[in-house]
Parts: structure tokens; C-alpha cells; sequence
């Protein structure tokens, strides 16, 4: 860990990464001199350019929280689950499981047609609150893409450990409602610092303090959406699992599930004072945390338990981190290059062209990114893909 930087007395920066950009440390240093920020920002060894703060940096604020830092994926996150299946209950060609993976879980960023019974039930307990400012059209998709991967980055994989177990894994955040709300705070904290003349050095850094009379809405809007994508994971997990079953013949029965978000904020207590913890592109990696951290496409995917590393706020590395931008992927990663990368892969290869601004050529080397964090979690088991589904 490197600490850098300092403002008067107070630390800055710490990080993990071997492998970081000077753009990088310049945004991260820019979010850690934000007036609501009360510590040294952390960041994660996966961390890139984001919008505002850095993808894979843990903020610290007390009485205070900064809509963009949390992001407009509320919620976002990893949920696998270890079944009692081998590599040998999986029939020889993947190819029929991945059409059923697609008809099963819709993916894209469109509405679907209808909400699946579970996300009926969740939505049920568990109603929006407050959605006036929502028009019809956006609280219509609230239940249809509930139980629905999303695009981008969003991805179901069909892995084996190292012991070649199967285990099914997925990640997805709170779809189009969760982006809808981030927004409006997002907007709505930039005019509020710009009518009461906060200083920002950026101003996607704009805040609510606690006495903001906004500040409780979007609180109660965020813990709403981190739920919602919670519940969406789940629905989607049980989904595959019984897709996965009736390629193997045979229900898997669970021996592990593990749900965790890296797009979220939460109040703890680190130092014996209650803090907001921003984690933007980070996990919590508490003693006993279970985590899963995902590597490219075409790479690996981890799974850990936490250390409890308070100079971290006990918080770890979501993923292997972009090291290209996706226009600059489109760009100069050739196809054939991305095919080889994906060899021994059930995948939508057909899709390639579309799929190339997520090949392993545009993330950063998920083994160093593990090997820089060694003392934030302990690595349990690796798996390594046989299908992959992307949404696109």
C-alpha cells in the first residue's frame, strides 16, 4: 500500500495498484480533497477513470454523501453460487445451455415484456418509495426488468474451480430504475452546490450534506435500488441454476451462494466514528466477507474472503479494472485476437463485433490486481469459465 499526497495535516490517498494511471491518481486525488471527504480515499488495484471519483476507490464522508461517487448502477454487483454438479454432469456441448441462458434471462437495455412472479412478490414487499418525478414510462419498466442482466459489462457465466466443481455466476446492478434515480440526485446535487456556491474542483463531486433537504430522499432512493439489484441477482441466479439443471439432467443442489454489491454506499464505523463508506467499484472485504471478483471475459474469476484491512475501510477490488476505453477497444483490439482470447469458450461468438469493446485485451491482468490486494482477501477459489453470456 502507497500513501500519497497530503492536504495540511490530513492524508489523502492510499493505494493498492501496481498498474495506475496518472490520470487516475489525478482524479482520485481531486475526490479526496472534496470538501464532504473526512479521510484518505482508497484505492483499489483495479482502479481506472470514472465519471467523478475513480472506479475502485473507497470514499469516506461523514454527514455527507456524493451521488456520482456511489454511480448511476446503485447497487451493482457479483452473485455466485457453488452447486454440488462436476465438470462431468455438463453435457458435452454448452452450446444448447447458452440459447437457454438467453430465453431465460433477457439482457439488452430495453423493457421486457413482463415482470417474472418472484420480482411480482419483491416489488410487493418492497415498493419504490416516493416515485413521484418518475414519468409512465420509466415506472413501467420497474417490474419487467426485474429478474433482467442489462448490458454493458453484465454478464452470466457457467464456471469450474479449481477442484472442478460447477459454479454459475452473474453480474448485474438495479437496470433502468436504478439509473433513473442516480440521475436525478446526480442533477439535483450539482444545482444545490451551485445555488449555495459550494466549491467543487469537479463538478460530478457535487453533495448532499446531512441538514440538505435532500439529502434523506436520495438516501432512501439508494438503500431502495441496492436492494432491488440485490433482489435482481437473486431472481436471475435461480433462473440459471434451473436452466443448468435441466442441461445436467438434474436440479443442482446449492453448497454456497455469496451476493455482494461493489456499486453501493453504507454507513459503518471505522476509527469509532459512523462514516458513509462510498464504494465505487469495490467490495467490502470485512474478517469472514465473502466476495467474488471477476476478471475479464476471458479470464478468471475469484472467489475470497476478507482480511478486515481497516486502511482499506475493510474493502477490496471488484475486477480486473479497464485498461482501455471502449471507444479505444473498438478501436485496436482485432477480432481475431478477441476469438483466440475466448478459446475453449462457449460464447456468443456470432456477436464478436459487438462484444469487442469487452475483450480480456481491454482489463488489466486480473492475477496482478489479485496479487496487489493479498493483504485485503484471501483467495479461496478460482474459477475458470465454460460459458459466458454477455448482455448486448
Amino acid at each position: 500500500m502507497e500513501r500519497i499526497g497530503r492536504s495540511g495535516e490530513r492524508e489523502l490517498l492510499r493505494s493498492w495498484g501496481s498498474e495506475i494511471e496518472q490520470g487516475t491518481l489525478r482524479q482520485a486525488l481531486t475526490s479526496a480533497r472534496c470538501a464532504a471527504v473526512s479521510g484518505p480515499v482508497a484505492i483499489m488495484p483495479d482502479a481506472h477513470v470514472g465519471i467523478g471519483a475513480t472506479v475502485g476507490s473507497v470514499i469516506p464522508t461523514e454527514g455527507a454523501i456524493i451521488p456520482a461517487a456511489v454511480g448511476v448502477d446503485l447497487g451493482c454487483g457479483m452473485i455466485a453460487v457453488r452447486t454440488d454438479l462436476v465438470a462431468a454432469d455438463l453435457p458435452d456441448s454448452l452450446d444448447p445451455l447458452l440459447a437457454e441462458v438467453e430465453r431465460v434471462i433477457p439482457a439488452g437495455f430495453a423493457a421486457h415484456p413482463r415482470a417474472t412472479k418472484a420480482g411480482e412478490r419483491w416489488l410487493g414487499a418492497n415498493p419504490l418509495p416516493h416515485p413521484e418525478g418518475l414519468n409512465r414510462k420509466e415506472l413501467a419498466r420497474v417490474g419487467p426488468q426485474l429478474g433482467t442482466l442489462g448490458g454493458g459489462n453484465h454478464f452470466v457465466e457457467v464456471s469450474l474451480d479449481e477442484a472442478e466443481r460447477v459454479w454459475c455466476v452473474l453480474h448485474s446492478g438495479s437496470r433502468g430504475i436504478g439509473n433513473r434515480l442516480a440521475t436525478r440526485h446526480i442533477d439535483g446535487a450539482r444545482r444545490l452546490c451551485a445555488d449555495l456556491q459550494r466549491a467543487l474542483e469537479d463538478r460530478d463531486l457535487a453533495y448532499f450534506l446531512q441538514t440538505d433537504e435532500q439529502f434523506e430522499r436520495y438516501v432512501e432512493h439508494m438503500l431502495w435500488a441496492q436492494r432491488y439489484a440485490f433482489a435482481n441477482r437473486e431472481i436471475m441466479m435461480d433462473a440459471l441454476l434451473a436452466a443448468v439443471g435441466r442441461a445436467a439432467a438434474r436440479r443442482p443442489a446449492e453448497r454456497e451462494r455469496i451476493n455482494c454489491h461493489h456499486n453501493y454506499a453504507t454507513r459503518e464505523m471505522h476509527e469509532g466514528r459512523s462514516t458513509w463508506v462510498t464504494r465505487k467499484g469495490a467490495i467490502r472485504a470485512r474478517v469472514g466477507d465473502r466476495g467474488v471478483i471477476p476478471g475479464s471475459m476471458g479470464a478468471d474469476t475469484y472467489v475470497v474472503t476478507g482480511l478486515g484491512n481497516p486502511d482499506s475501510y475493510q474493502s477490496a477490488a471488484h475486477g480486473a479494472g479497464r485498461r482501455m476505453s471502449r471507444r479505444r477497444a473498438k478501436r485496436d483490439v482485432s477480432i481475431d485476437d478477441f476469438r483466440e482470447s475466448m478459446a475453449g469458450r462457449t460464447w456468443q461468438h456470432d456477436r464478436a463485433q459487438r462484444l469487442v469493446d469487452e475483450s480480456p485485451m481491454a482489463y488489466k491482468d486480473i492475477a496482478t490486481v489479485m496479487a496487489d490486494q493479498a493483504d485485503l482477501v484471501r483467495v479461496d477459489h478460482v474459477l475458470g469459465a465454460v460459458m459466458n453470456y454477455k448482455g448486448c
